[in-house]
């Protein structure tokens, strides 16, 4: 399964997770094991069959097979506090073997009510800062996973906005004041701009209107550009954003891919469809056996640099042929 997986497929494969047919019971000699899965994206986000299919094909290729030894339940929160906290008590109510948590906010939501269940995440922050696991190498008694990247690479931000865009001195982090990690990558940026001759500020958002009153603040002043870090909050908004972005002409760099694609300047951050298929490595240890206290939180182990072209050209940037020579995908 593929990142190009077709929608058709995608809702094919969704249907075949969520319900076992009778006659396919009927035919298997043990229980399947059943495994719940909160998405922090919603079912319709563009990013979703590849998180999917990475999953699912991670599992396939260590014998699990949905629909004869394995069963997946499947909720959506997209970001929302409220939905997180909904169908962490819909999944757990299914009596999982195990389920997976991407999202800080999904986590911390599957953790108040799985008791005994086990809990393998990802794509979070700072698993240790948010209480979801009390050190990286000797998690929580029932909870390990993948987190989402360490604080240094917020500084590779910085560093790669000014890059694209030499003339930026003034650059807005985007950023929850009331996660911690937003705090932590904004002091990683922070202490890295004196050198890089770039003064920062925070813009803390909690919704639309923070978002679009913050941004429009800021580029009252010349040469200014924006860091977006992969919050929940910018990755609902990121339309917006995206949108305010281009209106102000500002260059602007963001945590993942689907930001560029859609039209965003440049992103740097690690391959979130990755994490899942890595993710599916823990599930089969702990479904075989394994306590999730013994298995490390790990780091990414893969990177990826997107450039728009087509953005660049409409903020009047040419490319350092160094930086594309770097990137992983160019769009044009």
């Amino acid at each position: 399964m593929t990142a190009k997986m077709r929608r058709r497929e995608f809702i094919t494969l969704l249907g075949g997770a969520a319900a076992l047919p009778l006659a396919a019971r009927a035919q298997q000699p043990d229980r399947a094991r059943r495994i719940g899965v909160l998405m922090n994206v919603a079912v319709d986000d563009p990013e979703a069959p590849a998180r999917v299919g990475a999953f699912s094909q991670g599992l396939a290729e260590l014998g699990w097979t949905i629909g004869r030894n394995v069963r997946i339940d499947y909720r959506w929160y997209a970001g929302d506090a409220d939905a997180a906290r909904k169908y962490a008590a819909e999944l757990i109510a299914l009596t999982p073997d195990i389920v997976l948590a991407s999202g800080t906010l999904g986590v911390t939501a599957i953790q108040r009510v799985a008791g005994p269940v086990p809990i393998v995440f990802a794509l979070v922050a700072d698993p240790v800062g948010a209480g979801i696991v009390n050190s990286l190498a000797r998690p929580a008694e029932n909870a390990t996973g993948f987190m989402l990247y360490e604080y240094s690479l917020s500084g590779k931000w910085l560093e790669l906005l000014k890059q694209i865009a030499p003339r930026v001195t003034r650059a807005a982090v985007i950023r929850e004041q009331a996660n911690a990690a937003g705090i932590a990558q904004f002091g990683a940026i922070q202490a890295l701009a004196p050198s890089l001759g770039v003064q920062v500020s925070p813009v803390n958002v909690r919704n639309a209107n923070e978002i679009e009153s913050g941004i429009a603040t800021f580029a009252r002043t010349a040469n200014g550009g924006l860091i977006v870090t992969g919050s929940a909050t910018a990755t609902i908004h990121r339309h917006l954003i995206l949108k305010l972005a281009a209106q102000y002409k500002l260059p602007a760099i963001y945590a993942n891919r689907p930001s560029v694609v859609d039209g965003g300047l440049i992103s740097y951050g690690p391959d979130r469809v990755d994490e899942y298929r890595r993710a599916a490595s823990y599930v089969d240890r702990v479904l075989k056996g394994e306590k999730p206290a013994d298995l490390p939180v790990q780091a990414p182990t893969k990177y990826e640099l997107v450039i728009n072209l087509t953005t660049a050209k409409a903020l009047g940037i040419e490319v350092p042929t160094t930086l594309l020579a770097r990137a992983d995908e160019v769009i044009e």
